[in-house]
């Protein structure tokens, strides 16, 4: 396991690759590493924290041995990253069956709002050590 949290995203949805762009811009300290839920390296940390095959459509933390999804996961990266976005973490306080709720409407929705792509996204040069693969 990585001393880094580990984020685990759906490597062909275009918000979870926008989403990761997100995080990397807003994370200097280079706190958070990524890999998609396809490759190998995520099915390894998958099978290894007990992430079931239903939990895939979902954004995953692993951050100290824990394993975080759907809205706490974003919630607590959030509060990590620099600028504005860390007020949301002050949504943690909703509870999670509401949180959870519109994470799920969203994230059921995904592809036909915001596409797909055929295959995970290749990292750039400069972010790839960001990346476990």
């Amino acid at each position: 396991m990585p001393d880094h949290p580990v984020i685990l995203f759906d490597g062909i949805c275009n918000l979870c690759n926008a989403s990761v762009q997100f995080v990397i811009k807003h994370d200097p300290r280079a706190i958070f590493k990524f890999t998609t839920q396809q490759s190998e390296t995520g099915r390894m940390l998958m099978k290894e924290h007990g992430i079931t095959f239903s939990e895939m459509n979902t954004f995953i933390l692993i951050k100290d041995k824990k394993v975080f999804s759907r809205s706490t996961a974003a919630l607590m990266v959030a509060k990590q990253l620099n600028g504005i976005i860390k007020i949301l973490y002050g949504f943690i306080l909703v509870p999670p069956f509401i949180r959870n709720s519109v994470y799920n409407f969203i994230s059921k929705n995904r592809y036909s709002w915001f596409g797909k792509k055929n295959s995970c996204m290749i990292p750039a040069p400069g972010i790839k050590d960001r990346f476990l693969n």
